[in-house]
């Protein structure tokens, strides 16, 4: 008995009690959500397939969010636990050409070093492409197709091929593209429209991710080997990044102010601010925890609602691709029709 006991104990696993029923929920919510929608996907019925491709989209999401979680160690205790979990939602999402490793160590110089820290410079490579090329992305970015987000994760596949400091890489790079090549191929066989609504669920996801990116900082952006020692500067400007600029730089663009349960669309990730102050906080205590850093009124904490951010996220969907700045905020607490915000910053994309 105290043997089964211990095999079914699941609370040893997890940092705290009081998180046990919600990440189950939420772990439930993603693997049968994710089944479901895409077996809906395969469906001949219309409604159907709308509600596929909005379950796929949204378990998509959460995939994510959890491995965000994961990379904190906020949800199990163990490391090893946390990486093994973290590695089965970048398999169902797409990040898993980069290992769970690289996606934790890139995330972690994002709040070590205080900016965005990336593999590759999506912004420096728009700019620099062919007039006809630029005018493609460009036009697919007009057209709401995340093409910016679609290359990020294309050159994290291509670049160990090129890159010699990366070479040691491609067996598994090339190993892991065989296995997700076969699996689509065999879909697009079996249904070729199957395949186009798993494609525009991942569009979607990818979509999501970058609105609540795009809003959430005003970092500057720095290439993994510019990145800062431990002094948290960077040899191009000396500037320092304390947490006053931490926070000051940081933004909170909450789905909902009045209605906190929308903002589980995104593992509440929105609660930006609350986050950077205590990052190993899980997803179910941020909204407390912003509650207390920064109480209830709005115009007094440093939310920037999602609903304000649309306007400026149509307005400057190309400026964005090429922007040196982040535009001009307003405030905290409204005006966001002039923040340009930025792009290719997802935690998703590492080398």
């Amino acid at each position: 008995m105290s043997s089964a006991n211990s095999i079914f104990n699941i609370e040893r696993h997890f940092r705290d009690k009081e998180g046990v029923k919600y990440n189950l929920m939420a772990f439930g919510f993603t693997f049968i959500g994710y089944l479901m929608g895409v077996m809906w996907l395969f469906s001949n019925h219309f409604i159907l397939n709308i509600l596929g491709v909005l379950l796929t989209a949204e378990a998509l999401i959460i995939s994510a969010y959890l491995l965000h979680e994961f990379s904190h160690y906020s949800i199990f205790k163990t490391p090893q636990m946390n990486a093994l979990w973290g590695n089965i939602m970048s398999w169902m999402n797409g990040s898993c050409y980069g290992t769970f490793e690289e996606i934790r160590n890139k995330h972690m110089r994002h709040h070590i070093d205080r900016a965005d820290v990336v593999s590759f410079d999506m912004r420096r490579f728009i700019e620099n492409l062919p007039t006809f090329f630029k005018a493609i992305v460009k036009a697919l970015e007009w057209l709401y197709i995340p093409v910016a987000e679609m290359m990020m994760h294309f050159f994290v596949i291509y670049l160990p091929f090129v890159t010699p400091k990366w070479h040691h890489k491609r067996t598994r790079t090339a190993a892991t593209l065989l296995i997700r090549t076969t699996i689509f191929i065999l879909m697009f066989i079996v249904s070729p429209k199957a395949w186009f609504l798993y494609a525009l669920a991942y569009c979607i996801m990818l979509t999501a991710l970058r609105f609540a990116d795009t809003y959430q900082h005003t970092y500057d952006v720095f290439m993994v080997d510019d990145a800062s020692k431990k002094d948290k500067t960077f040899e191009d400007d000396g500037k320092l990044r304390d947490e006053a600029y931490e926070q000051a730089n940081t933004y909170s663009n909450l789905a909902s102010i009045h209605h906190p349960w929308l903002n589980l669309l995104f593992l509440n990730f929105p609660y930006h601010n609350a986050h950077h102050v205590k990052p190993i906080v899980p997803w179910y205590q941020l909204p407390r925890f912003h509650r207390e850093l920064f109480g209830q009124d709005a115009v007094a904490t440093p939310v920037i609602p999602m609903l304000y951010c649309l306007k400026s996220f149509h307005k400057h969907r190309l400026a964005r691709l090429e922007s040196e700045g982040y535009g001009v905020i307003e405030s905290k607490a409204g005006g966001a029709d002039n923040f340009v915000g930025v792009v290719g910053v997802s935690f998703l994309t590492a080398i």
